[in-house]
């Protein structure tokens, strides 16, 4: 299970993806290419849009709530939602949700690609029910957006503080007209030194913006905003944590019928954006700091909430294995608690592997008539800090027993790529079918997103390995007794 090769170099996220529907063989993506001059049909206006950004992860995280109606004479059910090509492939977990019936379950989504002469890219909303004329719907819309947050400055002192800038937009980029919107900017703390201020004039309440109270920031109202109109504002604030982003995140599922194991095992390779050091790492300074355990932009830990009953952990990294991690059996939940050979500052880099073992019966289930089985397992597990860990690309494979068959997937997640591939390894005869599947920009708030998979596995294909095992030791035992037979020596024999 334990693999032996981790790659070259960490994969970066190579473009965007859209919401994958359930019950779908392979990833929902759009085959679409528009040219540069497309605009979108001005079909409908946004009413009232309020946007929202929290900034207290080491990545922005937005919800616009808007409300769309439609100005056209025909029903209309696509919605455009416009971002600019340099930032589309940092956007992750597009969702998009009716505001006042979130039960309904979200609307499919699709990237619209442009022309390389292109600087605007969008997502295509799919409404479920097309909008009548002056209709309204109020849209929920969340999304993440990975490594954005720039340090200010680039270079700190060990124990100085970690300052980050973000830039965006005020006005809300939209395909429409919007008739009043604002924005509001949550921070981790009060400490903003630097802020870009707007005049009065343009504020439909004639107030200077950001107004401000505690550690919330609010751009708007702004009236009657042209569509594609942008205003760049940017913010600095204080954020003394890691900024952990993991360029690539392997995790392997293999489930084994004979043993009743599920046994998982998953890859980092990891870096700290956050600001680099203005001088040479202290290891003095740093023991001393330890005492009284301030804020700091370092990873120092990782922790790993595992399901209860997870057992047989381990924690290796490319010089071999870890001993300063601490494992925490529960019944709720079980807890690895990890922490790698050196303080991980801004710019530097760090790969390593954990795995563990875990009762298949808790995640496995057979159905009630044939030889189905249904697996339901997280999509991703991995550390939860207070910060946010963020993932450029997730690949995940689940090694099924061997004879598996009919493979099928259901998922939440939004993937760019899935496959079901063959995977040999130790006494296997044909090998194991294993669903491969691929995400990108994933944040740790899909932690509690699970994949369900259903596949066949006919009772005989459980005795091929025992058989197989069992006819090959025949067949060692009878090459050795036709080896014994054969006379090897030198010379005739002697006759009486």
């Amino acid at each position: 299970m334990r693999s032996i090769a981790f790659l070259s170099s960490c994969i970066a996220a190579l473009s965007s993806f859209a919401f994958a529907d359930l019950n779908l063989s392979q990833p929902l993506l759009s085959r679409q290419v528009l040219p540069s001059t497309f605009k979108p049909p001005q079909v409908f206006k946004n009413a009232n849009l309020v946007r929202t950004t929290n900034l207290d992860k080491a990545y922005a995280r937005e919800t616009i709530n808007v409300v769309i109606e439609n100005v056209d004479s025909q029903p209309q059910s696509e919605y455009y939602l416009p971002f600019e090509s340099s930032l589309i492939a940092k956007i992750g977990g597009l969702e998009v949700r009716d505001k006042k019936d979130a039960d309904k379950g979200a609307f499919k989504v699709e990237v619209v690609g442009l022309d390389i002469e292109s600087n605007t890219e969008f997502y295509l909303i799919h409404l479920p029910t097309p909008l009548a004329s002056k209709q309204q719907q109020t849209l929920s819309i969340s999304y993440s957006v990975l490594s954005v947050l720039k340090p200010m400055p680039a270079q700190i002192g060990q124990s100085d503080k970690q300052y980050v800038q973000y830039t965006f937009s005020a006005y809300t980029p939209s395909a429409y007209v919007t008739e009043k919107q604002k924005t509001k900017l949550k921070f981790p703390n009060g400490d903003i030194p630097d802020y870009t201020s707007l005049p009065a004039d343009l504020n439909a309440e004639k107030k200077t913006d950001p107004q401000k109270q505690g550690s919330t920031f609010t751009y708007g109202p702004y009236n009657n905003v042209p569509a594609g109109a942008e205003e760049f504002v940017s913010v600095r604030y204080e954020f003394t944590k890691p900024v952990t982003h993991a360029t690539l995140l392997e995790r392997d599922i293999e489930v084994s019928h004979w043993g009743g194991n599920l046994a998982s095992e998953e890859r980092y390779w990891l870096v700290n954006q956050g600001a680099e050091l203005k001088n040479q790492f202290s290891r003095v300074e740093w023991q001393k700091t330890q005492y009284l355990n301030p804020p700091t932009s370092a990873l120092r830990e990782l922790k790993v909430p595992l399901h209860p009953g997870a057992m047989d952990p381990y924690f290796i990294d490319d010089i071999g294995n870890v001993s300063t991690s601490r494992f925490r059996p529960g019944r709720k939940e079980a807890l690895l608690e990890l922490k790698p050979r050196y303080p991980i500052f801004g710019g530097w880099k760090y790969s390593f592997r954990i795995g563990w073992n875990a009762d298949l019966g808790t995640y496995l289930r057979k159905l009630s008539t044939g030889d189905s089985y249904i697996l339901k397992v997280p999509f991703l597990e991995g550390p939860r800090m207070g910060e946010g860990i963020a993932y450029a690309r997730v690949n995940l494979r689940v090694i099924l027993p061997e004879g598996a068959q009919n493979v099928k997937y259901s998922t939440t997640v939004p993937l760019v790529d899935s496959k079901v591939t063959i995977h040999k390894t130790f006494m296997d005869t044909l090998g194991r079918s294993t669903l491969e599947l691929s995400a990108l920009n994933l944040v740790d708030d899909f932690r509690e997103q699970q994949l369900i998979v259903t596949y066949d596995y006919p009772w005989t294909a459980g005795f091929r390995k025992p058989i197989v095992i069992t006819a090959g030791m025949f067949a060692m035992f009878g090459v050795v007794l036709l080896l014994g037979s054969i006379d090897t020596s030198i010379g005739k024999k002697k006759t009486a």
